[in-house]
């Protein structure tokens, strides 16, 4: 067992300090990854803002037909000029995305059980890397479990991807799930965020909380953050203002986007959050004159 005995409370994060070894390139953490990592990475992130707007429509591999996606062949030709990366299955890719689009392509490799079951922590990697080359993707996104009873398991299928995304310059998204018993605090997300950074991913994908700025500057690669549940519209453009203020590099909606009545608008409003700088009520005044 580790030696814990000594260790110091954490408390000193220089939040008036940008990350120190940036370099040249856009990406936090990035500077010292070869071309091919960058060039990926450069199609997550825009380049002029360093941020990405992402839509999620992975959640039919554990939910099946959800509400709002059940017809990805109409839903997908709706969004794609509005966003910058897809988050998706190989399925969903193969069915619904056609091949000639110029996105970024986050491809969700880690499979677990069905919402009809009470633990979703014990996942497998279910895709390999040379489906993935073959796709053509930007980054693997690996669901992880940290403080879960899968947490072995989950930690086991990053660095399996870690390692194969690696050979191939590939980058890894690692997703911080929290599991019905787990709190979303600050001190939960500042030890998952960091666990993965350290285990090797380029991009972590977590959930806005209360001194959110400080799990940012812990975490030495950048945070994209989660819509997670369906909120009412305005209170979403102020979540992802807030994460954007936080210091995120990037916003991964997925309900907040396809249960809107209006998902292409929503879309825009967040990337004006995202790349212009809109404040919450400026995305707000934008959403609500679009949808006119």
């Amino acid at each position: 067992m580790a030696d814990l005995d000594g260790i110091k409370v954490d408390k000193n994060y220089h939040l008036d300090k940008e990350f120190a070894t940036d370099g040249n390139f856009h990406v936090k953490g990035a500077a010292n990854l070869d071309w091919g990592m960058k060039k990926r990475l450069t199609n997550i992130f825009n380049p002029k803002s360093g941020n990405t707007v992402m839509f999620a429509f992975d959640h039919g591999y554990f939910m099946g037909s959800v509400s709002g996606l059940e017809r990805l062949d109409i839903l997908i030709p709706q969004l794609i000029d509005h966003v910058d990366v897809l988050m998706a299955t190989r399925g969903a890719l193969r069915t619904s995305v056609k091949p000639g689009f110029r996105k970024g392509v986050a491809l969700r490799v880690s499979s677990g059980s069905s919402m009809l079951n009470d633990d979703l922590s014990h996942e497998i990697v279910a895709v390999d890397i040379e489906d993935a080359i073959r796709l053509d993707v930007d980054c693997l996104a690996v669901q992880v479990f940290i403080g879960a009873e899968g947490q072995l398991e989950s930690i086991d299928n990053l660095s399996r991807v870690i390692n194969a995304g690696n050979r191939y310059s590939i980058p890894t998204l690692g997703v911080v799930a929290v599991g019905k018993d787990m709190e979303r605090t600050d001190q939960y997300f500042k030890l998952a965020t960091r666990i993965l950074a350290e285990m090797g991913v380029s991009i972590v994908k977590t959930y806005y909380c209360d001194k959110f700025e400080e799990v940012v500057a812990a975490c030495p690669v950048p945070i994209v953050v989660a819509g997670g549940k369906k909120l009412p519209e305005k209170e979403a453009l102020e979540m992802a203002y807030n994460s954007m203020q936080g210091g995120a590099r990037g916003l991964d909606m997925g309900r907040n986007i396809f249960q809107s009545y209006h998902p292409s608008q929503m879309a825009d409003a967040i990337g004006k959050i995202v790349h212009e700088k809109f404040t919450a009520k400026e995305a707000w005044d934008y959403y609500s004159q679009a949808i006119r």
